[in-house]
């Protein structure tokens, strides 16, 4: 049978709904430039749908500075739960009202030596003169391949799809993975008295507060936050980096896994294998811990010297003291033996970009851009980790770079 669909033409198409779409959208709209936002879903689905239960962010509430809307609750200082980060959303879209198409997944995207690009969409054919790809740098979750060896009496599910402790089968719980996501979901299982057992990697960790303000504020003070990938010392490495654990949970504090440990969250280096019932890990735990912890440490001497150097009155605060101190390594686990029925995999996610028919990538498969702007003319990229600074991809520096493309485009 024939399928006839709609075919639709813009100045703009701008792929992905979340705070980098919205945001360009916002600086477009401004300039009254035609355009129209896809979203596969919901607008901010990633927020509503994968978050767990008490999931808040691990930025202050001041940082939350969306293009024409910064925060203006009532706790700048504080961290927003999953609901209140919704409904900051939520009010934004309500400020301008974007040209939203959602429930329209982007299929297929590829030059038109007519049109510009053509965007094939669940919805119909689009066409459009200029194109900026927000859909982020987390689109596909991952679990390792060993994980396939395991039992199907095992649950299994990642990150992304965790929600609570009792949405967990009883018994002891497995999470494997160190970053943001898996330190904070081994604590709230942990916290509402589940078993947990830690396999860590090599995520680095940050203090919440040092002498008297949040760490957050400090690097601000400093600079950090508007310094440009080309200038970082890791230049383009630095987008390879996990980011540092921390949680806004209880108002805001450390995670230290130590104290943890002596509360009994058993810890484990990195998990390299399943054979039958034994988990085989690397005997590499205290080496993680501890630099994890010289990361932190490094912040705060480079905070010291700023403090110096501004002759800022800041109160003294003694160095972080480990509290524990691992036995010796262990190298494999009987999860039968341990009493575990589930495993929560916090490894990352990659990214998807097998839709995107144009010369856009380098050799390891990444975006090739400066500053969001590709090498095909009238292709973009917004919304990625270090896209030009280290809040890029976050609420506090997405404005900036849409601001900057909106221009681009503009010109």
């Amino acid at each position: 049978m024939n399928e006839t669909r709609s075919i639709s033409r813009h100045a703009v198409a701008v792929i992905g709904g979340g705070q980098a779409g919205l945001s360009i959208s916002w600086y477009l709209t401004q300039s009254g430039i035609d355009h129209v936002v896809f979203e596969k879903e919901r607008a901010g689905h990633a927020w509503r749908t994968e978050r767990w239960d008490s999931f808040c962010l691990v930025t202050p509430n001041w940082q939350c500075q969306l293009p024409g809307f910064p925060y203006q609750g009532p706790d700048p200082h504080g961290f927003m739960l999953r609901e209140e980060i919704v409904a900051y959303l939520d009010a934004f879209i309500a400020s301008f009202a974007p040209p939203l198409l959602e429930g329209a997944a982007v299929r297929h995207l590829r030059g038109d030596p007519q049109h510009g690009f053509m965007l094939d969409a669940s919805d119909g054919i689009h066409f459009a003169d200029r194109v900026v790809i927000a859909t982020g740098g987390y689109q596909v979750p991952v679990i390792p391949r060993c994980a396939e060896r395991l039992p199907d009496d095992i649950v299994q599910i990642h990150s992304s799809t965790y929600r609570n402790p009792d949405s967990l089968p009883p018994g002891a719980v497995l999470v494997v993975g160190s970053g943001q996501s898996g330190c904070q979901i081994a604590e709230d299982l942990h916290l509402a008295g589940r078993k947990v057992h830690l396999c860590v990697g090599d995520a680095p960790r940050v203090a919440r507060r040092y002498r008297g303000k949040d760490v957050v504020e400090w690097l601000h003070l400093m600079g950090y936050y508007d310094l440009p990938v080309h200038e970082h010392p890791l230049r383009e490495g630095v987008r390879d980096k996990t980011n540092h654990y921390v949680t806004g949970r209880d108002g805001g504090r450390d995670i230290d896994l130590r104290q943890r440990a002596l509360e009994g969250m058993e810890l484990y280096g990195r998990l390299l294998d399943v054979r039958g019932d034994r988990l085989i890990l690397a005997d590499d735990l205290a080496l993680c811990l501890d630099q994890a912890d010289q990361v932190s440490e490094s912040i705060k001497t480079s905070i010291d010297g700023f403090i110096a150097k501004q002759a800022i009155a800041a109160p003294e605060e003694a160095r972080y003291r480990p509290l524990w101190t691992p036995p010796a390594e262990r190298p494999q686990l009987d999860y039968r033996a341990a009493g575990i029925t589930s495993i929560v995999w916090c490894i990352g996610f990659r990214t998807d970009y097998d839709w995107i028919d144009l010369p856009l990538f380098n050799g390891r498969g990444q975006p090739s851009h400066v500053r969001g702007v590709t090498p095909v003319p009238g292709v973009y990229f917004l919304g990625l980790p270090w896209l030009h600074t280290w809040g890029s991809g976050r609420f506090s520096g997405v404005a900036r770079d849409a601001e900057y493309l909106a221009e681009h485009i503009k010109s």
